[in-house]
């Protein structure tokens, strides 16, 4: 009854099931519901548990290898790749701007939390890392240029300082997710009269709570330099 159900798939019922199917995946990938190298159900088994068609299923599968998370042998089947397993939260991946402005939310709950933590307990080690990352952002604002990458270093130095593991993972389980907001932005900014300066002093400013133990103010410098990312990237 159900492959009945599925067989004469629209265009856009085919996208939209193909993409519940490899949500389900992926999150079980990242999860840990598989282990490296295990091998995926076959076509028919995941078509039954999911109540679609076969072509549906193999284009799922073609975005999980697409994206590395997944390697084939033909006549054999699918096995989950050992970079594949590197996300405990399981996050889905950003697909729209939708998908991009809930991570930006989820972003403003805990990225001020993590300011405040690191200001009360980061070491000279943990500062020095942040401000590793804020010299490469202050070169490149210097070149006219958005680091991205250093950018983001920026953000995991201060979830490490927070001294809070759950805090960490997080940030590091977002990586992809923030990378596609980061780079969005920085395009952003350079279409902006002093765009790129302007966010360079909202890092130092939260550099300096940080530095000078003040968890208030780099909680509250934190809040306003997330939400105003998103303001900028979104146009909202």
């Amino acid at each position: 009854m159900a492959k009945r159900r599925y067989s004469k798939e629209t265009n856009y019922e085919r996208k939209s099931l193909s993409h519940m199917v490899f949500n389900h995946i992926y999150r079980a990938i990242k999860s840990g519901s598989y282990s490296i190298n295990e091998r995926l159900p076959t076509e028919s088994d995941l078509a039954a548990e999911f109540e679609v068609s076969r072509p549906i299923i193999r284009e799922a599968l073609k975005k999980l290898r697409d994206q590395n998370l997944i390697y084939s042998r033909q006549g054999v089947g699918s096995f989950v790749r050992q970079n594949g397993i590197k996300d405990p939260l399981g996050f889905s991946p950003v697909e729209s701007l939708t998908d991009l402005k809930y991570c930006y939310e989820f972003r403003e709950i805990i990225e001020p939390a993590s300011a405040a933590a690191a200001a009360e307990r980061r070491t000279e080690t943990n500062l020095a890392e942040i401000a590793s990352a804020l010299a490469e952002m202050k070169d490149a604002t210097n070149e006219g240029r958005h680091r991205a990458n250093a950018d983001f270093e920026f953000h995991l130095a201060i979830a490490r300082a927070s001294g809070n593991q759950y805090l960490q993972t997080a940030i590091e389980s977002l990586k992809e997710h923030i990378a596609i907001g980061m780079t969005s932005h920085g395009m952003h900014l350079k279409h902006e009269f002093k765009g790129l300066d302007t966010v360079y002093s909202e890092h130092e400013a939260i550099y300096l709570a940080i530095k000078n133990k003040d968890p208030e103010s780099a909680r509250f410098l934190m809040r306003n330099h997330v939400s105003g990312s998103m303001v900028r990237t979104l146009d909202i």
